[in-house]
Order: C-alpha cells, then sequence, then structure tokens
C-alpha cells in the first residue's frame, strides 16, 4: 500500500493506495462515529455493495444504505435530497460518518451532503472509477449540477481518508478507463513533463490496467493533485491549473446534455483546444499541442470538438467558476509541465471553435 497525504487547513489526510483497500474499508471509520451512511448508485452496489457491509459490518455501526440511479444526469438537487432523506429518517445524528461509494458523481454529491447536514459531518471517500481515483475524490471539491453549469452549486469540503483499491477498476467499461486517463495524462501536461512522458511511453499498459502502470499513475497523480490542492484548497490561485481544459470540457457536458459525454471525454477533447489556443497566446510549441492531441486520442477519447454553435460555446464558458467579471479565462501552457491562467478575447478563441451553427 502506498499512502500520500494531502494538508490544507480544511483538514489534514491520507490517500490510502493499494489492493484490498476495498476490504479495509472499517480501518477509516473513526471510533467515536455513532452510524455510518454509505452513499453509492445501482451500479455500483450489483458490483460491491456485498463486500462493502461485510466490510463496515465489523465496525458493528447502525449501516444507513442508498442507492442512488447512475448517471451525470441525476447529480441534481433531486438527488442531494434523497440522501438528506435516508438520514434524516435514520435520525442519523453529527457523528453519522458517510462513505462516497462509486463514481466522480456519487463522490461530489455525497461530500456536499456531508458539508451541509447539520453543517458539516464526516465522510470518507471510496472512488470506483479510475478518473474519481486520480482526480474528483481528491482535494475536497464537493458539488452538484445545475442545468445552467457544470459543478455550480458546492463547497470546499475534505473527507477524512481516501481509500482507492486498484482491484475495483476491472469491472470498468473499456470508455470509462478511457476518460479517467483524460485526467491521468492532463498531470504531466500542466506540472510533470516526464510523467508526460512516461504517459506516452505506456499507453498501452494504462488502456489494458496492467498492474504496475496503473498503480504508478494512479499514486503520482494523486501526489501532484495534492501538491496543488495543499497550497491553495480553495482555488484562489494556484489551484485552477487542474481545469486545464475543464473551459471547454465543461461546456461540452453541458451543451450536449449532462451524460452525452462522458467528463473525462470532455476534459480530454476540451486539452486539444485548450493547447492549440496556447499555440497562439503564449507560445506553447506547436509540436507539443500535436502530441497533446496523439496522446488523447491514443487514450480513447474524443480530439474532435462536437459542433455546438458559436455564441453557444461562450455562453457556456462564461458560467465558468474561473472567470472574473464578464472575462473567460482559459488554463493555458507555455510550455509542457507548466501552466498558467489567463483572460483571452472571444475574438481569438473564435477561430478554434466549430464554423457551423447547429447548437444556437
Amino acid at each position: 500500500m502506498h499512502t500520500v497525504q494531502v494538508d490544507t487547513p480544511g483538514g489534514h489526510y491520507p490517500i490510502h493506495i493499494g489492493r484490498g483497500r476495498l476490504a479495509a474499508l472499517a480501518d477509516s471509520i473513526p471510533a467515536d462515529a455513532t452510524a455510518i451512511a454509505v452513499v453509492t448508485n445501482t451500479t455500483v452496489a450489483a458490483l460491491y455493495g456485498a463486500p462493502v457491509k461485510a466490510a463496515l459490518a465489523a465496525t458493528g455501526k447502525p449501516l444507513t444504505w442508498l442507492e442512488l440511479a447512475d448517471g451525470e444526469q441525476h447529480k441534481t438537487f433531486e438527488s442531494l435530497n434523497q440522501i438528506f432523506d435516508a438520514l434524516l429518517a435514520d435520525a442519523r445524528d453529527r457523528k453519522v460518518v458517510l462513505v462516497a461509494l462509486g463514481g466522480g458523481v456519487v463522490g461530489d454529491m455525497a461530500g456536499f451532503a456531508a458539508a451541509c447536514y447539520m453543517r458539516g459531518v464526516r465522510f470518507v471517500q471510496v472512488p470506483t472509477t479510475l478518473l474519481a481515483q486520480v482526480d474528483s475524490s481528491v482535494g475536497g471539491k464537493t458539488a452538484i449540477n445545475h442545468p445552467r453549469g457544470k459543478n455550480m452549486i458546492g463547497a470546499f469540503y475534505q473527507p477524512q481518508a481516501v481509500e482507492i483499491d486498484p482491484a475495483v477498476l476491472a469491472t470498468l467499461p473499456a470508455r470509462e478507463v478511457s476518460a479517467g486517463l483524460a485526467e491521468v495524462i492532463k498531470y504531466g501536461m500542466i506540472a510533470d513533463a516526464p510523467f508526460f512522458d512516461w504517459c506516452e511511453a505506456h499507453v498501452a499498459a494504462l488502456r489494458a490496467l496492467d498492474d504496475d502502470a496503473v498503480a504508478y499513475a494512479i499514486r503520482r497523480s494523486c501526489e501532484l493533485k495534492a501538491q496543488v490542492v495543499s497550497q491553495d484548497e480553495r482555488e484562489s490561485g494556484l489551484r485552477a491549473i487542474l481545469n486545464f481544459g475543464h473551459t471547454f470540457g465543461h461546456a461540452i457536458e453541458s451543451g450536449l446534455g449532462y451524460g452525452a459525454w462522458l467528463h473525462g471525454e470532455a476534459v480530454g477533447c476540451g486539452m486539444v483546444l485548450a493547447a492549440r489556443l496556447s499555440v497562439r497566446e503564449c507560445g506553447l510549441d506547436p509540436a507539443v499541442a500535436e502530441r497533446i492531441q496523439a496522446l488523447v486520442a491514443a487514450i480513447g477519447c474524443p480530439v474532435q470538438a462536437p459542433d455546438l454553435g458559436p455564441d453557444r460555446w461562450f455562453e457556456l464558458m462564461r458560467v465558468d467558476k474561473k472567470n472574473e467579471g464578464h472575462h473567460i479565462r482559459y488554463v493555458l501552457l507555455p510550455a509542457l509541465g507548466r501552466a498558467t491562467v489567463q483572460a483571452v478575447d472571444d475574438a481569438r478563441v473564435r477561430p478554434l471553435l466549430p464554423a457551423g451553427n447547429l447548437g444556437a
């Protein structure tokens, strides 16, 4: 097992990475917890519900079990209220511990519920997708979606622990693996050029979920994210670089309808656009932008942006948490392994977008 430590003003906690962590979940439940509430979805529950229930039974604590509908389109107020309804129905108090068992949608909603219920209760992240393991479960971002923008309603709220068991990835569809790898390769682009080189060299092993390759990719991704989050918990500066490709990616998700593209697929395509914009705006070597596009394609994510209509693109990108005033701010790469955030005039972005107007 590898342990990566996250240290922020909002909490200090371990990320445990290793096979068998699912069976050891009882170790993450504080001794003074009065009950455990597991929030999962129907898909994950069918795969891992029984072993998780067995693992948590060792605590001897009462268990609330809630299965939400699966999918990004269910990351809503309605689903959030289902969590509150279950907690209140079982009269759970301030010492209940929530366990988020699932991908990024479950982790974000359960974390947001933990931040709100009785003004804050403890929770543990147990990510079951590659994307959640390397990104969304780490750093304390919790949220739900709004029809006008992704992740616009939420809180910064750190977990007690993150328990990552790479063995659960064996049940992931290939499309979900590709989506998770988009966030893996992102870390190389923004903060660690040698890691990007390593990803290029090991892309086949990563897509095949080779044990050694995946274990290293998860650990290095968590290390890099922990470094950034520990310096800037609430995204007042440095942490914004973690959103490379996300300004375009979130627009794709909102514009097509949540769930049409997976989050990682949209981010992968968004990174291709952001790399092209970096060439225009901050001198990124065009050969590096080509390498980025080639690697996004190699992991199995789309590199051709959908045609949302130019006006619709900008309408959606204006609903972005990095923006200040009426200026859309993008994460750009002056060089591989270095990122910056800057406002770019719409007129300079427009030529990079699909030319049609199907989404207007």
